[in-house]
């Protein structure tokens, strides 16, 4: 059984995500730990943990199914020394969250030359970022997430993703999130099953499927190679069913957290379903 969810709200504290997770029919969830739009949050109480580690083992939710995704202001290979310390900074206290609470995989960006430095150096402070983070806290894994293209962000070529693995120390640790509208928007063909097929062998060649930690599931509004970073609803922008067919119907993609990030979180509940239905199928 596929391990399907979304990312949903932590408003009012980290423990009410299960709960969140649960009433849309979801085993899988992601969330912020912290606001995701501001530097500093104050530490996690004591209370909090217990009561997130409760609930989820109450509603079935075990760290491997969960994937929280790190502050949007965090840009680990950033040109300027002040930014870089700041994000360093920063990514080292969202893997401490993740640690206090039992949770194992951290979902991040990977990071923007901002047209400063070269794609080279910035993609080996994203790895020199990495490494920094896994000496000062234990057990985490930091998970990559493509990107779109769009700016100077790296990590949208299946290459830009294998240079910083490359380039990190613990292997254990490092691991990979495809976000499908991403991956559309970047290039690389999800509109049909063959297609679909044909870009994870890419990724299987370039990266390795053993650093596929988890997935976004989402439709793209541009189209293929637009670098256009916006999500739809499953089924109604240009990748279409197929993809999302051809991933519920694959065991490579069992045992990880499969998150959506889809517009309409009213439909959650149904695309879920309706990904569930695919899983039966086969």
């Amino acid at each position: 059984m596929k391990l399907i969810g979304a990312h949903v709200s932590a408003a009012g504290g980290v423990f009410n995500a299960p709960s969140n997770a649960k009433a849309i029919g979801a085993n899988a969830f992601a969330l912020f730990t912290k606001n995701q739009r501001q530097w500093q949050a104050k530490p996690l109480e004591v209370d909090t943990i217990l009561a997130f580690k409760t609930r989820c083992q109450q509603l079935g939710f075990d760290a491997k199914s969960i994937l929280p995704h790190d502050s949007y202001l965090i840009n680990l290979g950033a040109p300027e020394a002040e930014k870089l310390q700041k994000s360093r900074l920063a990514f080292v206290d969202e893997m401490q969250r993740c640690q206090q609470l039992g949770l194992h995989l951290l979902n991040f960006h990977p990071g923007s030359h901002l047209k400063k430095i070269s794609e080279t150096a910035c993609l080996t402070l994203i790895a020199e970022s990495i490494n920094l983070a896994h000496q000062q806290v234990d057990d985490v894994v930091a998970v990559i997430e493509n990107t779109a293209g769009q700016g100077s962000n790296l990590g949208w070529r299946f290459e830009h993703l294998a240079e910083i693995i490359s380039q990190v120390d613990d292997k254990s640790r490092i691991g990979v999130c495809i976000d499908t509208c991403h991956t559309f928007a970047a290039g690389y063909d999800l509109r049909t099953m063959a297609a679909t097929e044909a870009t994870f062998s890419e990724f299987d060649q370039v990266v390795g499927m053993q650093y596929l930690r988890g997935m976004h599931l989402n439709d793209s509004k541009g189209d293929l190679g637009s670098h256009l970073d916006r999500h739809h609803s499953l089924g109604e922008g240009n990748i279409g069913w197929d993809c999302f067919r051809f991933l519920m119907q694959d065991r490579r993609f069992n045992n990880i957290p499969l998150i959506l990030e889809t517009i309409n979180p009213d439909i959650w509940q149904h695309e879920i379903a309706t990904l569930r239905g695919f899983e039966i199928e086969n």
